[in-house]
């Protein structure tokens, strides 16, 4: 039975572990952090989380594989934390050219996801905003973040995965501390953030996404609106999402490169409270930012990567190392088809192993 170490236990590493038990693995996860911990660097219980695709239709494989198994888990089985919503994404017309620039896979006109997300329908004009182009609406999934990564611990340990707690200055440190003893055969490095920190890696193309969002308990009705730009910023965003089983509602946002600050800004806070009821009227009935019941201010740092997310191998310093790193803002709803690559790679590593043993 192949020895593997995943080191990370946000939902990318939570996943690939789950994956590669059921392949029939011996998987120890190793990790700073772990469900149920909250530090500015552990950016998964900070997530909103959603499916809202992103990516360009050639990069869309990671979101088309992670879709049937998030629509699953939230039809059957209710005590994983996701539920249904409509999402709703509007573009305004003054961001139109930027949309086209940028390739923003989300807000495009006649998007690829439209033949993937259920129930998918173009808004028609008599039910856009005022200053919105166009936009559309297509039935998705929330995610209570507080319950799925227990949730996702919990399956992993019915598999037969052990977990430790350690820091590692070196990534192939890991590789010493299966819980079978011995070397592993491969590590899989799902480090997040901190994969620009950690030896042998040091990834300089790794930075922080600063996002910072405001939870309430008022109901989003619903609906899980997004808009593809505000007049408060370019690093300032729209969205509200309403977690399942009593999480609160989540009102964004911030997409601030380069910042590690970890302290909310009341300034900021109160601009996404505002847009939040300007945007979506029956969080508060009318009553505007007076009638939102805040539950707490958050800030979370999304794991970025100029180039986008990492997943290959290599080997440091005489291991296997499986990289799965570097998912910006789209780690939960790319969890499963970004884990799936992953364990195609380590079955590839240990296949190769036993060829040179032969």
């Amino acid at each position: 039975m192949p020895k593997i170490v995943v080191v990370g236990a946000g939902v990318s590493g939570l996943t690939c572990a789950l994956l590669l038990a059921k392949q029939g693995h011996a998987v120890t996860v190793v990790a700073k952090h772990m469900p149920g911990d909250y530090d500015i660097e552990y950016t998964s219980p900070w997530a909103g989380a959603n499916m809202l695709p992103m990516a360009s239709e050639k990069d869309s494989r990671w979101e088309r594989r992670t879709w049937p198994v998030l629509q699953r888990l939230a039809a059957e089985v209710p005590e994983a934390g996701l539920h249904f919503q409509t999402a709703r994404v509007l573009r305004r017309a003054v961001d139109l050219d930027a949309i086209s620039r940028l390739g923003d896979g989300l807000f495009e006109r006649n998007p690829w996801y439209r033949t993937l997300m259920p129930n998918y329908r173009e808004l028609p004009a008599s039910e856009l905003p005022a200053g919105v182009h166009s936009g559309c609406e297509f039935t998705s999934v929330c995610i209570n973040t507080a319950v799925y990564l227990p949730w996702l611990v919990g399956q992993c340990a019915a598999q037969g995965v052990r977990f430790q707690r350690a820091t590692l200055k070196h990534v192939a440190e890991a590789a010493a501390m299966h819980h079978l003893g011995g070397k592993a055969d491969a590590v899989v490095n799902a480090t997040g953030l901190l994969a620009c920190r950690l030896g042998g890696v040091m990834d300089s193309k790794v930075y922080p996404i600063r996002g910072q969002i405001v939870l309430v308990r008022n109901e989003a009705a619903g609906l899980m609106p997004t808009v593809s730009g505000c007049d408060d910023g370019e690093d300032e965003l729209i969205y509200i999402m309403q977690r399942a089983l009593g999480g609160g509602t989540i009102l964004g946002g911030t997409y601030t490169k380069g910042s590690w600050e970890p302290n909310p800004d009341p300034n900021i806070a109160v601009r996404i409270m505002k847009r939040a009821v300007e945007t979506l009227p029956e969080l508060t009935g009318g009553k505007g930012i007076e009638g939102l019941n805040v539950a707490r201010h958050g800030v979370g740092l999304r794991p970025g990567r100029e180039g986008g997310v990492r997943i290959e191998k290599e080997v440091i310093d005489g291991v296997s190392v499986v990289h799965n790193y570097g998912h910006a803002g789209w780690g939960y709803q790319g969890s499963w088809g970004c884990a799936e690559r992953a364990v195609e790679l380590v079955e590839e590593v240990v296949s190769e192993q036993a060829k040179a043993k032969l």
